[in-house]
């Protein structure tokens, strides 16, 4: 079982930076690929980046590329989305979640835990 505690959302003015972090519980955080996901009001929850637990694989959506990037900690059991130069359409709930495939995931099926979201509101 594993448990996953978002923060570092907030409110942040266009072209600013936030930067997320997704704490795990458990022993075998490392064993997990991570992916970040968001939803905003009325539309469905996206992908928005992953990264896998062996080789530290990364893919994101083509929305957030070279904006975003993911990282992880594997000593803090903790994974990061760095956000910079925000536009107002990111705003929305980010979520973490985990899956134990080995690969990067950009759908939200295979992925067994899931946080309880952070909000990130972007100001024009």
């Amino acid at each position: 079982q594993v448990q996953l505690v978002e923060s570092g959302g907030g409110l942040v003015q266009a072209g600013g930076s936030l930067r997320l972090s997704c704490a795990a519980s458990g022993p075998t955080f490392r064993r997990y690929t991570m992916g970040w996901f968001r939803q905003a009001p009325g539309k469905e929850r996206e992908f928005v980046a992953a990264i896998s637990w062996s080789v530290g694989n990364t893919v994101y959506a083509d929305s957030v590329q070279g904006r975003f990037t993911i990282s992880r900690d594997n000593a803090k059991n903790t994974v990061y989305l760095q956000m910079n130069s925000l536009k107002p359409e990111d705003t929305a709930v980010y979520y973490c979640a985990a899956t134990t495939l080995n690969t990067v995931v950009q759908v939200t099926r295979p992925y067994n835990y899931w946080g309880q979201g952070t909000q990130v509101t972007v100001s024009s």
